[in-house]
């Protein structure tokens, strides 16, 4: 008898490849539900983020804009009087007090002019004296008298006309300042406003800058303002706003401000540009956490929080004031929590810090898992490791931690 051959097609062979592809799976999957943890049995890897404290901090509702300084007495010294320059005897850019000697310009001529004019008006005095003895035993008529007495007034006020041109040949220091470069030399002829030097009062300081036309209302004397300058980026400097002008410029709707500045180490200079910030309110007790820590969906803000079992909850916030590093939470959070700083976008609600609830490797329920905890160094998942500044007006600290989805 004939028996005929058997030939195997292509698709049986391929569905018998995954017949065996599918068994190896569903082996492999078996092994890891029944593996345990560190014996060789599948766990998801960790999430690395990195969380931050929720703390109550002050925070300050403020104006900000861009200043000037400006010295409040700063003067050109001139000369009022035409004449050579004798002497100079300032030292450039040295401090002076208020009646030092600056310059001196040749008086020989109003010198002379002086002692002139005071010899006159000794002998109209002793004119008048001898008119007005001979008045009284009317020796003399009225009139000579009066014109006696009109005589020694014209050579007294020409006698003092003479002292103050010469005393102006003396020019000194008008107030306690900082002198800058001389702007003429010994030998020079200086004819009447021509500049010798320039004296600048620069403690304090004042700051000039201007403010939108709706914060009229909240801009009063007395109010904190704080500067930094580009000369000095890592310094701050408190000053008090001292003046609101009355009028609002009607082609740019602002009104002009300026605060009082100490300079004691005279460190700022006239001209300096300033960032100014004007404290419009204070509240010492806000809660505050990192700006980046909080994430939208929908019309919502929301940041996640670490619980004390390492797992994440996402938590819906109301958000109020913030600057460049930390945003204040009206609502939602409290003094000592943790939150995800960064990271949160590979998070779901219910995470925990060693695998998902009830999966490979979760962590057990009221066992911190390796790596979500604030604090140092944890026997799984590494130390915390604190990382930089994060602050609105002081530090807040930071730790890396893991959790695995």
């Amino acid at each position: 008898m004939h028996t005929p051959e058997t030939h195997s097609s292509p698709a049986v062979f391929r569905h018998a490849r995954i017949a065996l592809i599918a068994a190896l799976l569903a082996a492999s999957l078996a092994s890891c539900a029944g593996g345990k943890k560190g014996a060789g049995g599948f766990q998801m890897p960790p999430v690395p983020v990195e969380v931050s404290d929720v703390r109550a901090q002050t925070v300050r509702d403020q104006f900000r804009a861009v200043g000037t300084l400006e010295a409040e007495n700063d003067v050109t010294i001139v000369s009022e009087n035409a004449g050579m320059v004798r002497s100079l005897t300032f030292r450039e850019g040295q401090p002076v007090r208020k009646g030092a000697l600056l310059a001196q310009l040749d008086d020989r001529e109003l010198r002379a002019d002086a002692q002139r004019t005071e010899a006159q008006h000794h002998l109209d005095a002793a004119n008048y004296e001898r008119a007005r003895k001979l008045a009284e035993q009317q020796a003399i008529s009225q009139r000579e008298l009066d014109d006696a007495h009109a005589a020694l007034q014209v050579s007294e006020a020409s006698a003092s006309l003479a002292r103050v041109r010469l005393d102006k040949s003396t020019i000194r220091a008008p107030f306690d300042g900082m002198i800058g470069r001389r702007l003429t030399s010994v030998g020079a002829w200086l004819k009447a406003g021509d500049p010798i030097a320039q004296v600048a009062k620069l403690n304090p300081l004042r700051v000039a800058f201007a403010a939108p036309e709706r914060m009229l209302g909240e801009l009063r004397p007395g109010r904190t303002v704080t500067l930094r300058t580009p000369a000095w980026p890592d310094r701050a400097f408190d000053a008090r706003l001292t003046v609101v002008d009355p009028n609002v410029d009607p082609r740019t709707r602002t009104v002009q401000l300026l605060a009082s500045v100490p300079n004691p180490g005279q460190l700022l200079r006239p001209g300096l540009s300033a960032d100014v910030s004007v404290t419009l309110a204070e509240r010492p007790k806000s809660i505050t956490i990192p700006d980046e820590a909080v994430f939208a969906e929908g019309n919502g803000s929301y940041v996640f929080i670490v619980k004390p079992d390492s797992s994440v909850a996402k938590v819906a916030v109301s958000l109020g004031s913030r600057d460049s590093a930390r945003v204040e939470v009206l609502h939602g959070l409290e003094s000592g929590q943790t939150v995800v700083r960064t990271g949160h976008q590979k998070l779901f609600d219910g995470m925990m810090g060693g695998g998902g609830p009830g999966g490979p490797g979760g962590a057990a329920p009221g066992k911190p898992a390796a790596g979500a905890a604030k604090g140092g160094p944890q026997k799984s998942g590494g130390a915390a490791k604190p990382a930089g500044r994060d602050s609105v007006h002081s530090k807040t600290t930071r730790a890396k931690a893991t959790a695995s989805r």
